[in-house]
């Protein structure tokens, strides 16, 4: 079956719906309901427990606790790099950006304006840039970290459709990271050149959240939501939690041209390959 057909289906599902019942389960206090289904979930996806800061199933109150779970200390030791990886998960696709051009799958491009919600002043510095696709799958630690040193300058929430982002509907839907909702955040590096995460929502992704504003949807109000921080910059350190998702999905990055001179992505990198937050993304 063509991938294109497989995610056929994901036209026809109420995905809103959807997302809202999993958001709903996922906030719920059900005590022994609740570690029920934490423990299935440890289980069905192989979720190692034994490096979380409480690896005990049964003090999570809600699978939110569960999801967002902490790290024992020490777990992901940071490496020695200019850029470091912020999330555990899987890499999607990474490389040079072609002009506005960011490669999703074969056959699927998107540009850069399209992903920050239609902001082609915002998306010009990443002309000829670089990118990142970071996939979280559901046995992931789910907390996202910075992957240098950053100021922050704007968040931008985008609505949008809330597709599933595994790798055969990247493959499937056109344009996916730049047509689901998403949170766009602006930053300066040491340097002062702009970078940009962002956190991209998908089916049954009940929530996305950071560090400094809390729950950014719900609420969902259907157009776009813009906040800048140029008078209360939020400085962050490298490998510094920045957000959260509540259920899991994709982390996209925009480098400069200029902030990429002289470093290379990691060699061991390769689409499709398991990564840990902390380990080397880029480095001279």
């Amino acid at each position: 079956m063509s991938d294109r057909l497989a995610v056929l289906p994901q036209y026809l599902l109420p995905k809103q719906a959807l997302t809202l019942l999993a958001g709903a389960i996922a906030r719920h206090r059900g005590g022994a309901l609740t570690t029920a289904l934490i423990r299935w979930f440890v289980g069905r996806y192989g979720v190692n427990m034994a490096e979380a800061a409480d690896p005990r199933i049964e003090a999570y109150a809600s699978f939110n606790d569960f999801f967002t779970r902490a790290l024992k200390p020490g777990a992901r030791p940071l490496a020695e790099a200019a850029l470091l990886c912020p999330v555990d998960g899987a890499i999607s696709q990474f490389g040079a950006s072609e002009r506005d051009q960011i490669f999703q799958a074969k056959g699927h491009h998107y540009s850069t304006t399209a992903l920050v919600g239609g902001d082609a002043a915002l998306a010009a510095p990443y002309a000829d840039g670089a990118f990142a696709t970071l996939y979280l799958s559901p046995r992931d630690y789910h907390r996202i970290h910075m992957p240098c040193a950053g100021t922050l300058r704007r968040m931008v929430h985008v609505p949008g459709d809330l597709f599933s982002v595994n790798p055969t509907t990247a493959r499937g839907v056109p344009g996916l990271f730049a047509r689901n909702e998403r949170v766009v955040c602006q930053f300066d590096d040491a340097q002062g050149r702009p970078f940009v995460l962002v956190l991209v929502g998908a089916t049954i992704v009940g929530s996305m959240a950071t560090v400094w504003h809390g729950l950014v949807n719900p609420p969902r109000p259907g157009v776009v939501r813009d906040w800048r921080y140029d008078e209360a910059p939020v400085v962050l350190a490298q490998g510094a939690e920045m957000g959260r998702f509540l259920l899991g999905s994709t982390v996209v990055m925009l480098f400069t041209r200029e902030a990429m001179r002289g470093q290379r992505f990691n060699p061991a990198w390769a689409p499709g390959g398991a990564i840990r937050m902390g380990e080397v993304m880029a480095r001279v």
